[in-house]
């Protein structure tokens, strides 16, 4: 079953094409890697998938419900993180969760439980009454996860998620991630420049000028040489 799809997408920028007929398929509970340096055209394919932008031709659907039919339905079932950090500072984290399942319309015991359901799958519980100013940047990270997971959504998108973080920490978000997708049954796709960021076992999108260069698995594609060198022999870009 699919978690999200998309078929022949592209769209412009005036005379600048951005995307050129993309089509992919990510699977209900996988975690597909969209890798492509800056400019490639990660961040236009987010804002399409989020309806920030609407696509002139091709097709998106999100857990079974196509994007141009259902809109509300669609994007109901998508929990999305931007590469821009989006948290109210001066808030507590459950201020934030509090407010963020309002839109949603949650509230009450329902808005509750989903808040803790959420803390407690990025290790976040104990922090719920901390000022979001006073977090260090990793766990304003895991708190994004978590509030794009009240609504319990099928598919999670995240756009360049640890930009900026240390080594260290960018390995416990792509952890806590990937243990997402396997132990909650989430389709991921999870955009970055970073190859060490990707796993041999996970569905990966190469992209690259707008285009989609390379569909599979990352250990299928690769082959003898490392995902970085695969990457760079491919597009010629140092990633």
């Amino acid at each position: 079953m699919s978690g999200l799809g998309v078929d022949n997408l592209s769209f412009d920028y005036g005379a600048k094409r951005a995307l050129q007929d993309v089509s992919f398929d990510v699977p209900r509970g996988r975690f597909c890697a969209l890798l492509g340096p800056n400019g490639a055209g990660k961040s236009t394919l987010f804002a399409l998938l989020t309806r920030l932008f609407t696509a002139p031709q091709g097709r998106i659907e999100i857990a079974g419900h196509d994007m141009a039919k259902a809109p509300r339905r669609a994007l109901g079932q998508m929990g999305v993180v931007f590469q821009q950090p989006t948290l109210d500072l001066d808030l507590s984290v459950h201020r934030n969760l509090t407010y963020f399942a309002a839109l949603h319309g949650l509230s009450g015991r329902a808005a509750d439980r989903s808040i803790e359901a959420a803390l407690d799958r990025l290790d976040m519980g104990e922090r719920r009454d901390e000022i979001v100013r006073r977090l260090n940047g990793g766990h304003r990270r895991r708190l994004e996860i978590a509030r794009s997971l009240i609504h319990r959504p099928q598919v999670l998108l995240l756009d360049e998620p640890t930009v900026g973080l240390d080594a260290a920490t960018r390995r416990a978000i792509t952890d806590h991630v990937h243990a997402l997708s396997e132990d909650q049954g989430l389709t991921v796709l999870w955009a970055t420049h970073l190859t060490d960021e990707i796993l041999d076992t996970d569905q990966l999108l190469i992209l690259h000028q707008g285009r989609l260069r390379e569909s599979g698995t990352t250990g299928d594609l690769r082959g003898d040489r490392s995902l970085a060198d695969h990457f760079l022999a491919l597009t010629g870009e140092l990633a």
